[in-house]
């Protein structure tokens, strides 16, 4: 509870009954490494912060060499399917925890709740939601506007941890080319 009340600090200030409230509906789960616990079509009924662990966003495809990874979250950051969150309509991709993931999840009731029974809990959920599309923002604009190259190497300069901890074939999906087109970047560099 501690990694989130730090975040949250961050944020704004949080009396202590609006945190007691808030912290009351949040349910621990420990997520097993490679496990698939939110899939495609199902309604995403949580938003997680993840106190430790790797959690990968993406698209399956009949074969697994095609699936399209789109993000990735981690330690002291929220994760969701956000969009089937907001609207409690089937998602369109899945998450993944690559390593075994601790999350704090509160359920989409609990979190309304929470907006109705507290001073700080709409200006939570605004902020992690701006940061959710400003993150999305951020990679569209890579994709858009860098090479394979450059997005490469900018996810080496800003997140080096991602490097030691993701398989490269998510790393390549990630950034939008094959496992061997980023094989052969890595040989030039």
């Amino acid at each position: 509870m501690q990694q989130i009340k730090a975040y949250l600090d961050q944020i704004a200030t949080i009396s202590n009954s609006d945190w007691e409230f808030f912290t009351s509906k949040l349910q621990p789960r420990i997520i097993p490494k490679k496990t698939i616990f939110l899939k495609i079509n199902d309604i995403e009924d949580h938003i997680s912060f993840i106190e430790s662990g790797v959690v990968r966003l993406f698209i399956p495809k009949e074969n697994p060499e095609k699936e399209i990874t789109f993000g990735f979250s981690f330690k002291d950051q929220f994760i969701s399917a956000y969009d089937s969150f907001l609207t409690q309509k089937p998602s369109a991709y899945q998450l993944q925890a690559l390593t075994e993931t601790t999350l704090l999840s509160i359920t989409y009731d609990d979190l309304q709740d929470v907006y109705n029974n507290t001073q700080i809990g709409n200006l939570i959920g605004r902020l992690t939601a701006e940061r959710l599309f400003l993150l999305k923002s951020k990679r569209e604009q890579n994709l858009l506007n860098l090479t394979a190259e450059k997005r490469y190497m900018k996810l080496f300069k800003e997140r080096p941890e991602l490097l030691k901890v993701i398989p490269l074939k998510y790393i390549s999906s990630y950034i939008g080319i094959t496992a061997q087109a980023l094989s052969r970047i890595r040989k030039r560099l």
